[in-house]
């Protein structure tokens, strides 16, 4: 598997210590071949999101000290945030970049898998493409009950054991990793001070509810009391580009008194779901990713390195 690309998005459970997430960005840093891409922290959600991208084998090392030093530095007896989680190291996904096959990050995030809960004694659920129990694909049933509801059910349930690792949960949870596509995390922020609002757009939207294909989303609150947020995950912006999302919102929140005030991502964003919109809203007749000088570069400079 070697000379295959992988991208990593971990989401720790902290978005207001600055020193601890230096703490677990130097952790990554500190592998050779592994480039840190971006972070974002929320400290209403008391959670960031790290991207780095790499060769498998150092990938995979970062990873594991990634979680390794969330689960040293956060503890979530204590922690408070608005977003669900289960663990310090909440969600650890492998995503497939250029021409590497997804089997390649089903059997990275398994490794991982095996090896955090044999050497650093943490429940591990695997989700996505790498699930091996059709019950655990998607994320959200993983986590359902959060930290707090897994604490008893991971003992009684059997249907609620890990993966790997012990059947019990120490300060730093357990950790969800797995193998997905690319996913765009686009929230969307509305002048309007009822929580309420921003709940029932998220739910007119969303797929589950059935809205819009390959989104999902909820309401949160911001930490400004007169704006409220529906953050979304878009999982195939192909099906859902983003202004077509955008619309909706703003649509639905016309209809309920609200007005939006701005956008934002949450990560990164692959070329091509940004190509989606300019390519509608210039009504070019054909534009893709590789159209763009930075994309072009990128992938002949990749096809001389694996060449």
């Amino acid at each position: 598997m070697a000379g295959y690309l992988v991208e990593c998005v971990p989401n720790v459970s902290e978005g207001r210590r600055q020193d601890v997430l230096d703490q677990i960005q130097a952790a990554i840093q500190e592998v050779k071949g592994v480039a840190v891409l971006d972070r974002h922290a929320d400290p209403i959600h008391n959670r960031a999101v790290f991207t780095f991208a790499g060769e498998i084998g150092a990938v995979a090392e970062a990873a594991f000290r990634l979680i390794r030093e969330a689960a040293a530095t956060i503890d979530l007896r204590t922690h408070r945030g608005v977003h669900p989680r289960i663990g310090a190291a909440d969600v650890v996904p492998f995503v497939p970049i250029g021409e590497t096959p997804m089997a390649v990050c089903v059997e990275l995030a398994r490794r991982v898998g095996r090896r955090v809960g044999a050497e650093l004694d943490l429940p591990v659920f695997l989700y996505g493409e790498a699930a091996q129990d059709p019950s655990r694909k998607r994320l959200a049933d993983v986590r359902r009950g959060e930290y707090e509801g897994l604490v008893q059910s991971i003992v009684d349930d059997a249907l609620r054991r890990p993966d790997f690792g012990p059947s019990r949960l120490g300060p730093a949870g357990a950790t969800a990793i797995g193998a997905r596509p690319f996913l765009v995390a686009y929230n969307v922020n509305l002048r309007t001070p009822e929580l309420a609002t921003a709940t029932a757009i998220a739910r007119a939207i969303r797929e589950s509810s059935g809205g819009l294909p390959a989104v999902q989303a909820r309401g949160f609150a911001t930490a400004d009391p007169a704006i409220q947020q529906v953050s979304t995950n878009v999982l195939d912006t192909a099906r859902t580009p983003l202004h077509v999302l955008f619309a909706a919102i703003e649509r639905e929140a016309s209809a309920r008194g609200a007005t939006v005030v701005g956008s934002e991502l949450v990560g990164l964003v692959p070329t091509a779901a940004l190509a989606d919109v300019a390519r509608d809203a210039l009504r070019f007749e054909h534009l893709d990713a590789d159209a763009t000088i930075e994309s072009r570069l990128l992938s002949r400079t990749f096809e001389r390195w694996r060449g």
